[in-house]
């Protein structure tokens, strides 16, 4: 049996896990241009509600100990790191949902046994998402499942956890 990494070899693991979901993020952003509206200030998918994983609410914890003590959250309805102009406030350390949003994205319902696409409403002109193909597209799972890797690897708790939560003192 391996050994449990310490924190800072999962929050290393997980660094370098953001970073590659960025730079594939990154790819599909300059395939889909044209579409794309998405820029700094663009919180329409920045909603209230969002949950992440433990090891990433840690990181967070971890490089924005100043504003979770000191600031105060983003009104209710919105997500609660978002700022006066609706721009991230944890942008470099921001979890992985948040890093995919806005491009097409794709997933297999088990249970209906189909395959389901959508992307933010602001994106949806230009081609149908049904005529992406799967490389075109951001396909969920492999990634969660390698978070929850993670996670249960480094030793945090399995629930996840309200980004908003991160502000109760």
């Amino acid at each position: 049996m391996s050994a449990r990494p310490t924190r800072a070899e999962a929050r290393a693991a997980l660094e370098r896990l953001h970073a590659e979901v960025d730079a594939r993020a990154a790819e599909l952003a300059a395939l889909h241009g044209a579409r794309l509206h998405c820029r700094r200030g663009c919180s329409a998918c920045c909603v209230d509600g969002i949950t992440v994983f433990a090891i990433e609410a840690e990181r967070i914890r971890t490089h924005h100990a100043d504003l979770l003590a000191l600031g105060a959250p983003h009104a209710p309805g919105a997500c609660a790191f978002l700022d006066a102009a609706g721009a991230c406030r944890i942008y470099a350390d921001r979890p992985y949902v948040c890093r995919t949003q806005g491009l097409p994205l794709r997933w297999i319902d088990e249970q209906r046994r189909a395959e389901l696409r959508d992307i933010c409403p602001l994106n949806e002109a230009g081609a149908p998402l049904e005529q992406l193909p799967e490389k075109s597209c951001w396909t969920l799972g492999e990634v969660e499942a390698r978070l929850a890797q993670l996670q249960a690897e480094s030793g945090a708790p399995g629930k996840r956890v309200p980004l908003r939560a991160l502000f109760d003192r």
